[in-house]
């Protein structure tokens, strides 16, 4: 499989799915089970996943300040100086 081929599947899962997926390749790393060049795959899909899923999270994060600023409510995660 290609590297777009890896990235594209990767960009089509859910936040849900790219979590599963970490996890198992965590854990194949932690194992040791797997040949070096397979463990160099693995890692660079791990760091694939990783990235979107910090991806879908900023996303998650952007709407709930939209929601937040329609609302009428302070956006942001920190609270003012000062206070």
């Amino acid at each position: 499989m290609s590297d777009k081929a890896v990235e594209k599947a990767v960009e089509a899962m859910s936040f849900e799915e790219a979590m599963a997926a970490l996890e198992q390749v965590v854990g194949a790393l932690e194992r040791g089970e797997v040949p070096l060049e397979q463990s160099i795959a693995l890692y660079e899909r791990g760091a694939a996943l990783k990235a979107h899923c910090a991806k879908k999270l900023a996303e998650a994060e952007e709407k709930v300040e939209l929601i937040r600023a329609q609302e009428g409510r302070a956006v942001g995660t920190t609270p003012a100086e000062g206070m």
